[in-house]
C-alpha cells in the first residue's frame, strides 16, 4: 500500500514539474516576440516575472516531494515518538498540529523570498518585515484556536462512527459554509476596512446592487496597499454578512465607470448563484476525498511505523489531498471559466462594455499580468479565461493594444490564476 501511495505522489509531482517546465519554456519564448496588450518593456518585464514565479514553484514542488518522502518513510513515526501516545482526542489534535507546524515552517523561507525578494524586485510588495511577522503570528494563533477545535471535532467523529468518513464530510462541509459566512470578520483581523465615503461612486454601487437584489453589510475600502500594489475587488461573506470590498489600490487606478463595470462583473456571479455552485463543487470534492480516505488500508500506517489512529489518518488526508484535488482541477477550472464569461456579459450590461474593457486592460498592465500562457497551464489552473479571450468576447480587437499601451490593470480577474 505504501508503495502505491509513493507512486501516486511521484506521478503527481512529475505532472506539476512538467507543466511548470513547459510554462517556463513557453514564457521565455513568447516574451521575446511582439508584445500583446502592453508596451514592449512592460510586456518583457511581465514575462520575466511570470517565469520567475514559475521557477519558484519548481523549487516548491521539489521541497514538497522531499518532505512527503520524509513523512512516509520516518516522519510520521518520529512525530509520534515526540508527542507520545495515549489514544485520547487531544493526543490526536497535538499530532495533527505538529504535522501542520512542520509543513508550515518548511514553507516559510519560500514565502519570505516571494514577498521580500521576488515581489519587491518587480515592484509589487510593500510588505514590511514587522507586518509579515505579525501576519504569520496571527495566522498561527487563528489556526491553533479554530483548527484545534475542528480537528478535535473530526477526531471525535472518527472515534464515534464506523462510517466516520461520511460524518466527517458533513462536519467539514459545515466548516466550509461557516468560513464563507465569517470571511469578512476573519479578514478584519488582518486588514482595516473603512466604509466608502458618501458620493457619486457609492450611490452608483448601491443602485446596481439594488437592481440586482443584493443586500449587503456595506461597501468598504480595504487597506491592501500596505502589503501589495496589485488591484482587486470582491464580494465577501454570505447572506447578511456579505459586503462589497474595494482595494484602496483599485480606487487609485480605476475611474468610477470602470469600478462600476468591475463590480457589475462580480454582481453577475451573485445573480447566477456562482458562489453557491462553487461551494457545492467543493462539497463534491470533499465527499469523494473523504470516501477514499475513509477506505485507506490500515496496512499503510503500519508500514509507516504508526498506528492507524485518528491523528495519523487526518495527517495523511492532508498529505494526499493535493494529488486528489489535482485530478478534479481541470473540471473545476473549466466550469469556473464558463462562469466568468457569463459574469463579464453582466458586467458589460451593468457598467458598459467599453468601461469593462478599459478596466481589464488596466488590470493587466498595472499588475504586470502576462497575457499569454501554455495551454496546459490554462487547462489545469486557469479559473478565469485567458485575458485575450475575455476581451475578444467583449468585442475588443487585440490589434489595438499597441495604440492603447499607454493606458495603465486585478491579477485574479485578468490573468486567470
Amino acid at each position: 500500500m505504501l508503495n502505491a501511495i509513493v507512486i501516486l505522489y511521484s506521478l503527481y509531482t512529475l505532472l506539476r514539474l512538467y507543466i511548470s517546465i513547459m510554462q517556463i519554456g513557453y514564457l521565455n519564448d513568447v516574451r521575446k516576440k511582439s508584445p500583446v496588450l502592453m508596451a514592449k518593456e512592460a510586456y518583457t518585464e511581465a514575462g520575466a516575472y511570470a517565469a520567475s514565479k514559475e521557477k519558484l514553484k519548481l523549487i516548491g514542488y521539489f521541497v514538497d516531494y522531499l518532505l512527503f518522502l520524509w513523512w512516509v518513510f520516518g516522519g510520521f513515526a518520529a512525530l509520534l515518538h515526540f508527542v507520545g501516545t495515549d489514544g485520547t482526542v487531544w493526543h490526536s489534535v497535538l499530532f495533527v498540529l505538529g504535522f501542520v507546524a512542520i509543513n508550515y515552517i518548511v514553507s516559510l523561507p519560500m514565502e519570505w523570498y516571494e514577498k521580500f525578494v521576488l515581489d519587491k524586485r518587480f515592484g509589487f510588495s510593500t510588505m514590511t518585515p514587522k507586518l509579515f511577522v505579525t501576519d504569520q503570528l496571527k495566522s498561527a494563533l487563528l489556526f491553533a484556536i479554530i483548527g484545534s477545535a475542528v480537528i478535535a471535532a473530526l477526531v471525535a467523529v472518527m472515534h464515534s462512527f464506523e462510517t466516520w468518513w461520511f460524518w466527517a464530510f458533513v462536519l467539514l462541509f459545515a466548516v466550509v459554509i461557516a468560513a464563507n459566512l465569517l470571511m469578512p470578520t476573519l479578514m478584519a483581523l488582518f486588514n482595516k476596512f473603512t466604509p466608502l465615503q458618501e458620493g457619486v461612486l457609492k450611490a452608483r454601487i448601491e443602485q446596481i446592487m439594488q437592481e440586482a437584489g443584493l443586500k449587503s453589510d456595506g461597501i468598504f475600502v480595504m487597506d491592501a496597499g500596505k502589503r501589495d500594489n496589485r488591484l482587486n475587488a470582491f464580494f465577501g461573506g454570505l447572506g447578511k454578512s456579505k459586503r462589497v470590498v474595494l482595494f484602496d489600490t483599485l480606487l487609485e487606478k480605476l475611474d468610477d465607470d470602470e469600478i462600476v463595470a468591475v463590480l457589475g462583473h462580480e454582481l453577475g456571479h451573485f445573480k447566477h448563484g456562482d458562489i453557491f455552485k462553487n461551494i457545492a463543487l467543493v462539497g463534491l470534492l470533499l465527499f469523494v476525498a473523504l470516501y477514499l480516505f475513509g477506505h485507506l488500508s490500515d496496512t499503510l500506517f503500519v508500514q509507516m511505523g504508526v498506528q492507524p489512529d485518528a491523528g495519523a489518518k487526518i495527517a495523511m488526508m492532508i498529505l494526499l489531498f493535493g494529488p486528489l484535488s489535482l485530478f478534479f482541477t481541470p473540471l473545476l477550472s473549466f466550469l469556473s471559466r464558463h462562469n466568468e464569461f457569463a459574469a463579464d456579459r453582466h458586467g458589460s450590461e451593468v457598467g458598459g462594455k467599453q468601461h469593462l474593457i478599459s478596466a481589464l486592460l488596466k488590470l493587466v498592465r498595472e499588475n504586470k499580468a502576462f497575457p499569454l500562457s501554455h495551454p496546459l497551464v490554462i487547462f489545469f489552473y486557469y479559473t478565469h479565461p485567458p485575458i485575450l479571450e475575455r476581451l475578444k468576447a467583449l468585442g475588443y480587437d487585440p490589434s489595438q493594444s499597441d495604440a492603447d499601451a499607454s493606458h495603465p490593470s486585478i491579477v485574479d480577474m485578468a490573468q486567470g490564476h
